[in-house]
């Protein structure tokens, strides 16, 4: 069990930050012990609500209109005692934040631009960036170790390559912001933006949305732009447009990062699966599935708040609560997956959740599988004597629960 302090005076229990380091152990504890537990998580990343455990219970409370999305950011920002001005409000007005009826119109608005056809035309993209990459890597091994970190160096630039593809502007152009989403201060960090990298964001993107308003291509921001109801004419505000590439350029590269990273150090730690996906390249699809569930790169979904009691594994939660929905916890629920501990990318992972499930489920997730599909195939074929550069050194995860991810990951190429 995690340690934990006296409960606090609204009876949650304290859990030490070192938990999210290795989170596996505890979810198993509070998902055998039943129902839900009213949980503060200490450490750098103010979290804090009702944590449910079990696939079951998980994927009805992704699905219930009684959680709210709506202002859940705002909310946990008052009830925390962050900060509520700067960049945030004009970067949190986006689907992921809202309710029916305007999370249906914007929606249905973002899926007119954020197509299916857009994603699988940006292959012969992300081939050639995971390519330019790998060329890179090749070449910063060149210093008589040949180690390199593969997330400096590969799983972070390349997803956020892809994006500024997608948003219709050269990653590599001057001026064009650079966000590192797992800061590293003393060998720790936490996965969340700064407050300075969102301000850089909210700059550019606005920079970017006037410039495609006045010269408008074949790209998702210009699409996002020109977006329109066919019934009513309605189209997406200047806001709204803003907040939601922003939710692209963070979310988008967040999951990326820690789906390549999470998916190379479970093979680099699993020799014998390491090398049956090297044998079949068949297998990288399962591979990828496989790191989802067992690694979820979000290890608790999206904030949500009751607005009615609302009764959970037995437990009534009252009105006005936080509720976190573990995501990396109910991937390993035994009641769903058998032997759940086990990687094993060959095992049947349908229905995990780490892409979300009912209005909310992940719009970006067919781009995040292409990506990870990408980069698996080509880096293993490329580096085939690829392993980690200390295997006795423990992995360097993030200290927030929300994210499943590390900070570095040292390998040796040859």
């Amino acid at each position: 069990m995690p340690p934990l302090s006296e409960p606090t005076a609204d009876g949650a229990e304290v859990v030490d930050a070192s938990v999210a380091r290795d989170p596996h152990a505890v979810y198993r504890a509070w998902r055998e012990a039943g129902g839900v537990r009213k949980v503060r998580f200490a450490g750098p990343v103010p979290l804090a609500g009702w944590v449910v455990t079990g696939y079951a219970a998980c994927r009805a409370a992704l699905a219930d209109p009684r959680l709210s999305k709506d202002g859940a950011t705002e909310a946990y920002a008052r009830y925390a005692g962050l900060p509520t001005g700067g960049p945030g409000g004009g970067l949190t007005r986006h689907m992921l934040n809202s309710d029916p009826p305007r999370h249906t119109r914007l929606r249905r608005l973002v899926q007119q631009a954020f197509t299916q056809r857009r994603v699988a035309a940006l292959r012969p993209r992300i081939e050639a960036r995971v390519t330019a990459l790998l060329d890179g890597l090749d070449e910063g091994a060149g210093n008589g170790t040949g180690e390199v970190d593969l997330i400096e160096r590969f799983a972070l630039p390349l997803p956020l390559a892809v994006i500024f593809d997608l948003l219709g502007t050269d990653p590599d152009e001057p001026g064009v912001l650079q966000v590192r989403g797992h800061a590293e201060a003393g060998g720790e960090g936490d996965g969340e933006v700064s407050v300075p990298t969102a301000e850089a964001i909210l700059d550019r993107l606005r920079a970017l949305v006037a410039q495609k308003r006045a010269r408008p291509g074949d790209d998702l921001l210009s699409a996002l732009v020109a977006a329109r109801d066919d019934g009513d004419g309605d189209r997406l505000t200047e806001e709204e447009v803003t907040s939601m590439a922003f939710l692209l350029v963070i979310a988008g590269h967040q999951t990326t990062v820690n789906l390549v990273a999470n998916g190379v150090h479970a093979l680099l730690t699993r020799p014998a699966q390491l090398a049956a996906v090297r044998a079949d390249a068949s297998l990288i699809p399962g591979l990828v599935e496989e790191v989802l569930r067992c690694e979820s790169p979000f290890g608790i979904a999206t904030l949500r708040y009751t607005t009615e009691p609302v009764t959970i594994e037995g437990t009534t939660i009252p009105a006005g609560e936080f509720v976190q929905i573990a995501l990396l916890a109910a991937n390993r629920d035994p009641e769903v997956f058998p032997d759940p501990d086990r990687f094993d990318v060959t095992r049947d992972t349908s229905g995990h959740l780490a892409f979300g499930h009912g209005i909310h489920h992940c719009l970006g997730a067919p781009l995040a599988r292409l990506q990870a599909e990408t980069a698996f195939t080509h880096l293993l074929r490329r580096f085939p004597a690829l392993r980690l550069a200390d295997p006795a050194t423990a992995p360097a995860w993030q200290d927030n629960p929300r994210h499943r991810g590390l900070l570095t990951l040292p390998v040796r190429l040859r």
